[in-house]
């Protein structure tokens, strides 16, 4: 599937070295397209929102590719040895808080966007040429042209330059780091069909307008015009580095045709194996993976957590909500001893939490896993829908905030939370072992949990949707700090088993929702 591929060029094109960055004498176009005939524009968000609705009401036009063959055609290696050069940052030496650089057309990224920077009002075309680009020994037969454009950029910020806070790059793909400085999982503008038998959309910002930042302003505001076969939108993200960084988002769509399974605010990572899902389990690191599961507080209060699988064959799961608080996939487990990764750090991995701004009324958070062989592919998606599909000629106005970072959103629970989720044959040595029953053990922590004397008497609230619960014991675990649950699951069939569970005292509930979906082996 194409979402398989996400991985693959992503985490190669965030490999290559920041050594390469913009010109900070980055002119204006001389030779410009008529589009912008290389003269400032007047520009505004309102004035974006406008021109995406009225693209909408035109057909849709695929962009060109870059305009060189060999760039199309360039390996990894050569690609990678294309880099920026340092001093020729966009705001270079100009004491604002802010540094941006550009990613060069090809490999995976063979469409050029256009980019602008918007001073007081005014948006200035750049024109991004060759001689901004150390290209590493490579050379090109018929040379480059001057004006090679930009297939993304990124984003420096003034506590350290040379590294990355945040980067858009291929289609509608974009990603911030936390204060671990560290990448790891995606977000896109939207997603379009994800798992359906049509096959999955990929809409691409195509243009894109930076506001100059002011000298004291820790924030920075991108515009983006997105455009699609079935959609366009204008969008506005004001990125906020810190500890956690905030992405705040504003959006408006404009449906071309009737969309049948649209994804809001949707979430890319990567799930190979992990403590809960040995299937793919030969590696000498227990443990790979982006993110270990998907977290939702629903609208009622309710909190959910879905550890994460990579399944054997290609899985939605849907989540049924009313203005959901938030969702969002996290990496939980922070120890390294359970990686045991020095390479790429999985246990440094940030976060990232979607919280809705507004009323989103009623629809459903979808998760949906594919099936993976290598770490490198992005087989986890999670964003929500809306209950009323879109149409052509109506407007989806939303706004949500987006968290990156270690920190979020466990620092608000209120409850005990799900920190191991593991699984295995069921019975007991020695006595009733067999192949139709699974043993599972979670354990939870914090919340309320920790004040409870070892005695209490909490009650784990186990359900399935097909099969016999059997064996069920709840105890507090000293080394854990927290308490654990375990019980047998007696199959019937070999459907996919859903199970839930939760720890209460008496009528008060004591953890979040533990959400799980079981396959039995074939």
């Amino acid at each position: 599937m194409k979402a398989l591929a996400r991985r693959h060029f992503l985490r190669r094109a965030l490999m290559i070295s920041a050594a390469g960055l913009i010109d900070p004498r980055l002119v204006l176009a001389a030779e410009a397209d008529s589009a912008d005939n290389g003269a400032a524009q007047a520009f505004d968000a309102e004035w974006l929102r406008h021109h995406a609705r009225e693209l909408a009401g035109s057909a849709y036009r695929p962009p060109p590719k870059a305009s060189h063959p060999a760039l199309a055609k360039i390996g990894f290696d050569k690609y990678q040895n294309i880099r920026f050069r340092r001093d020729h940052a966009l705001w270079h030496g100009e004491d604002l808080q802010f540094q941006i650089d550009f990613f060069h057309p090809g490999h995976f990224f063979k469409e050029p966007v256009r980019v602008f920077q918007v001073v007081d009002g005014q948006a200035h075309p750049l024109r991004i040429t060759r001689s901004m680009f150390d290209y590493g020994g490579n050379t090109f037969d018929p040379p480059l042209p001057d004006n090679v454009g930009a297939a993304g950029f990124r984003l420096h910020y003034h506590t350290d330059f040379t590294r990355d806070m945040a980067s858009f790059l291929g289609a509608s793909y974009f990603r911030a780091v936390g204060g671990e400085m560290q990448y790891g999982i995606s977000a896109r503008g939207i997603a379009v069909d994800t798992a359906l038998p049509s096959g999955e959309e990929f809409p691409a910002f195509r243009t894109f307008w930076i506001e100059r930042p002011r000298r004291d302003k820790s924030a920075l505001t991108v515009h983006a015009l997105l455009d699609g076969p079935s959609l366009t939108g204008a969008y506005r993200f004001v990125i906020r580095p810190g500890q956690i960084t905030v992405t705040s988002v504003e959006a408006s769509l404009f449906p071309r045709k009737t969309i049948k399974r649209i994804g809001i605010a949707p979430i890319t990572s990567m799930y190979q194996h992990g403590e809960n899902d040995h299937r793919m389990y030969n590696d000498f690191r227990p443990e790979v993976h982006d993110s270990d599961g998907l977290a939702i507080v629903r609208g009622n209060g309710e909190r959910i957590w879905r550890p994460l699988v990579n399944p054997p064959e290609v899985r939605v799961n849907a989540y049924a909500d009313e203005n959901p608080r938030g969702f969002g996939a996290l990496q939980r487990d922070r120890d390294f001893a359970n990686y045991q990764d020095d390479g790429i750090y999985y246990n440094r991995r940030p976060n990232l939490w979607v919280e809705p701004q507004g009323q989103w009324g009623p629809g459903t958070i979808y998760l949906i896993e594919i099936p993976a062989n290598e770490e490198i592919f992005d087989n986890i998606v999670a964003f929500w829908t809306p209950r009323e599909a879109p149409q052509p000629g109506r407007e989806i106005r939303l706004a949500y905030n987006l968290s990156w970072g270690q920190g979020v959103p466990d620092l608000y629970s209120p409850v005990g939370r799900v920190i191991a989720t593991r699984s295995g044959i069921g019975g007991i040595p020695g006595q009733d072992k067999g192949r139709d029953t699974q043993k599972f053990v979670i354990d939870f922590k914090g919340g309320p949990l920790k004040l409870l004397r070892k005695d209490a008497p909490v009650e784990a609230v186990i359900s399935a949707s097909r099969g016999n619960i059997v064996k069920v014991a709840t105890r507090p675990i000293r080394e854990l700090d927290g308490w654990r649950t375990n019980f047998d699951l007696r199959q019937e069939g070999r459907q996919p088993v859903d199970l839930r569970c939760y720890l209460r005292l008496g009528t008060s509930a004591l953890t979040e929702t533990w959400s799980y979906q079981w396959t039995p082996p074939r």
